[in-house]
């Protein structure tokens, strides 16, 4: 039996109830999780922003040890140390063949397969195929990136989305580079990550945004060089703070229309705008044609902040231990099973919240 947090119904708090995992199948792997992030995206997930099948195991940002392995892995052997990838790829699709895993179609998947059941039989399905609010979970070895055997697993834990997102997004989605300005637009993990990639890039000015002046402080640890409560002005002062041009990258890190607006506006004529914040279907974000074509800008989206984790765990192992990635600094709170759901009432007001086992 595995204790685990588990959202019965979209809208309602997440429940902590025992799991029966079994064993790995072939090609699977089963984690001892030590530590999980809560990312905004299992809010979105819990609160009906996006789909899933339930009920379901939300947490999808984890780090723990392999305790037992599936006929035919060899990735990991029992008693590895790995990060989760909740986005593992298949290496096989057309959008893996032209060398973009983080679209590929087979990664999502998992997710709709049930993976555990209740003590009553009931089917449980692992949100967004990984599981990571439970003391153990089970994943394919693709789900899984090995670390070094001294690495503090609670730190790792921010890896799995807030800092492969966050950091992608600079070195790999945008390609920030030294000397062009930065703004950042919400402040939780994966913009504090933004801020720490667009400061290692050697990017200034760097703008850190958000409704909280509370953040102020925290932004300039992470990186910004200046920071701004948001209002209906924020657009007019990083126009001031960048020359009166604006931007040359903004990064929305909400994903609501007023502040994709806000980064399109921030943002110089032929800068870019690179949105990572998971947004909903029902909110349509509207641009005039003339603007398209005047401004001349970049409007990316960004999925899993454009990484391969296979490659870029390992890249971002090296960055820590040349100090610059501050895994530590992500996490200002902790808690555990219990404290999930008041973690996503207290978004925003902090970095990451970690679940510690």
């Amino acid at each position: 039996m595995v204790r685990a947090a588990v959202l019965m119904r979209q809208g309602e708090p997440l429940e902590v109830r025992d799991i029966e995992l079994g064993d790995p199948g072939p090609g699977q792997v089963r984690v001892r999780v030590a530590a999980a992030g809560v990312c905004h995206s299992d809010l979105s997930l819990a609160n009906g922003t996006l789909a899933l099948d339930m009920p379901a195991v939300l947490g999808h940002e984890g780090a723990g040890t392999v305790v037992s392995v599936g006929e035919g892995v060899d990735r990991v052997s029992v008693g590895d140390p790995v990060v989760l990838n909740w986005a593992p790829a298949c290496r096989a699709c057309w959008f893996c063949e032209q060398g973009e895993p983080w679209l590929c179609v087979h990664a999502e998947e998992r997710a709709t397969h049930p993976y555990a059941r209740f003590t009553d039989g009931t089917p449980v399905y692992p949100g967004l195929g990984t599981g990571a609010f439970a003391e153990e979970t089970i994943v394919p070895q693709q789900g899984v990136v090995p670390i070094p055997a001294d690495f503090p697993l609670e730190q790792a834990a921010v890896l799995g989305c807030a800092v492969l997102t966050g950091n992608g997004a600079v070195h790999n989605t945008a390609r920030v580079r030294a000397g062009q300005s930065v703004v950042v637009i919400g402040l939780g993990g994966i913009g504090l990550s933004v801020l720490q990639a667009a400061r290692a890039a050697g990017a200034g000015p760097i703008i850190g945004v958000d409704v909280s002046g509370s953040k102020a402080s925290l932004a300039a640890v992470h990186g910004a060089t200046d920071f701004i409560v948001a209002d209906d002005k924020t657009s007019k002062a990083i126009r001031g703070l960048t020359g009166g041009r604006g931007a040359d990258h903004a990064f929305d890190c909400v994903g609501l229309p007023a502040t994709i607006r806000a980064s399109w506006g921030s943002s110089r004529r032929g800068g870019t705008v690179t949105v990572i914040g998971v947004g909903s279907r029902t909110s349509p974000v509207e641009f005039n044609a003339l603007e398209l074509y005047w401004f001349g800008r970049t409007l990316h989206g960004c999925v899993y902040g454009s990484s391969d984790p296979d490659v870029d765990v390992p890249r971002l192992l090296d960055e820590v231990a040349a100090g610059r990635v501050d895994l530590a600094a992500l996490a200002t709170d902790s808690t555990d099973l219990t404290g999930v759901n008041a973690a996503f009432e207290h978004f925003g007001q902090g970095g990451r919240t970690i679940v510690r086992f």
